[in-house]
C-alpha cells in the first residue's frame, strides 16, 4: 500500500429522513443514491460526485460514547469563515454544541472549530487548520476534540 486515503464513513441512524436532512443542511451534501422504502433504508451523501458519508437506518437509541467504536467524525474546511458559516447553520437548526462556539484544538493551537452532535448524538467536528488561536481553549491540558 503505497497510498492510503480514507474513503467514506458509514453511520447508523434511527431516522433516515431526519439525518439526511441534517447532513445535507450542515455539510451541503447531495444525495448520490438512496433507498427510502422497505426494510433496508440508506442514503449515500457526498459532494461533486464523491461519496463521503453513508447513512444506514438500522439502529435504535442514541450514540453510545461509553462503548468502543467511533469517537467522533471530523471535517476540515478551508478557513475560519467557513467554520463560522457552519456554526450559524448549526445554531439555526438547534443542534447541540459541545462548547460555546468556535474553539481551538488545544491551548495555543491555531487550528480549531465547532464541536456538535447530530440528531442521534454522533459527535462531529468542523474545523479550520488556522485562525482560531484568539479563542480560549475550553479544557486545559487536553485536546478539545476529546469532547471532554
Amino acid at each position: 500500500m503505497s497510498t492510503l486515503k480514507t474513503g467514506h464513513v458509514g453511520l447508523n441512524v434511527t431516522d433516515l429522513a431526519r439525518s439526511t436532512a441534517f447532513y445535507r443542511q450542515v455539510f451541503g451534501f447531495e444525495i448520490l443514491g438512496e433507498q427510502i422504502e422497505g426494510a433496508r433504508r440508506f442514503a449515500f451523501l457526498g459532494r461533486d460526485g464523491t461519496l463521503q458519508v453513508t447513512l444506514w437506518q438500522q439502529s435504535e437509541g442514541a450514540f453510545a460514547t461509553n462503548l468502543p467504536g467511533l469517537h467522533h467524525l471530523s471535517f476540515q474546511v478551508p478557513d475560519l469563515e467557513a467554520v463560522r458559516h457552519a456554526e450559524a447553520v448549526l445554531r439555526d437548526l438547534g443542534a447541540e454544541l459541545v462548547y460555546d462556539g468556535i474553539v481551538p484544538h488545544g491551548e495555543g493551537a491555531s487550528s480549531g472549530g465547532v464541536f456538535f452532535t447530530d440528531p442521534d448524538g454522533i459527535r462531529l467536528e468542523i474545523y479550520a487548520p488556522a485562525g482560531v488561536d484568539a479563542a480560549p481553549a475550553p479544557t486545559q491540558g487536553a485536546p478539545t476534540c476529546g469532547f471532554f
